[in-house]
């Protein structure tokens, strides 16, 4: 039923090939692993993609103020600064799911009705997010291209979460560009907010 076909495919599909086409941001994949498997990583998936998030940042913060000195103070505040960026990226990443989460609620009151509805949608927001880690490369693999890398990912994330609001929901494309649209407005609302108040995000 979830799959809309007689029999899921990906059953008797290596899980390789099943990372491959989800990788490639097929729905059939999408629908395989979010009703058909029990994957239960998306909290630590999130914690991780955070963690990464933030050393991404804390890396261009050290970069602005190259300043080495041994005093173990400086070493300190600069571990605050990764905990800083850390919370920063928390608040950003929450803000865009309870923009889509708004979004979808306000279109299509209907579909979020239960609170499985809600926790299957986050779950699956939470995998799509995969792509993030891809920032650990980009960073170690330091090149005069790493924005454009970075940007790259950023889009890669956002049609992977189109797709897993796609999936679960069973929608058209239309609705789920719209509340990744309104999510990602959330989340830079949320970075001006932080600039205007003085902080490097």
């Amino acid at each position: 039923k979830s799959c809309q076909k007689p029999v899921d495919k990906y059953i008797e599909y290596d899980p390789v090939i099943i990372l491959i086409n989800a990788i490639l941001c097929k729905a059939q994949a999408y629908r395989h692993i979010l009703f058909n498997t029990k994957i239960n990583i998306h909290g630590k998936l999130c914690i991780f993609c955070l963690l990464c998030e933030a050393y991404l940042r804390w890396l261009q913060l050290q970069d602005s103020s190259q300043n080495i000195e041994p005093d173990d103070l400086i070493r300190y505040a600069k571990e605050w600064d990764f905990y800083r960026m850390f919370g920063i990226a928390s608040l950003e990443q929450t803000s865009f799911l309870v923009g889509i989460f708004i979004t979808l609620w306000w279109m299509r009151p209907k579909m979020l009705k239960t609170k499985c509805d809600f926790i299957l949608l986050l779950k699956a927001l939470l995998l799509s997010s995969y792509g993030k880690l891809l920032l650990i490369p980009a960073v170690i693999w330091e090149h005069d291209y790493t924005p454009l890398c970075l940007a790259f990912i950023k889009v890669f994330v956002l049609i992977s979460n189109s797709q897993a609001i796609r999936v679960t929901l069973n929608l058209n494309r239309l609705l789920p560009w719209l509340a990744i649209f309104f999510g990602f407005i959330l989340e830079n609302g949320v970075v001006c907010l932080f600039q205007k108040m003085g902080w490097d995000v």
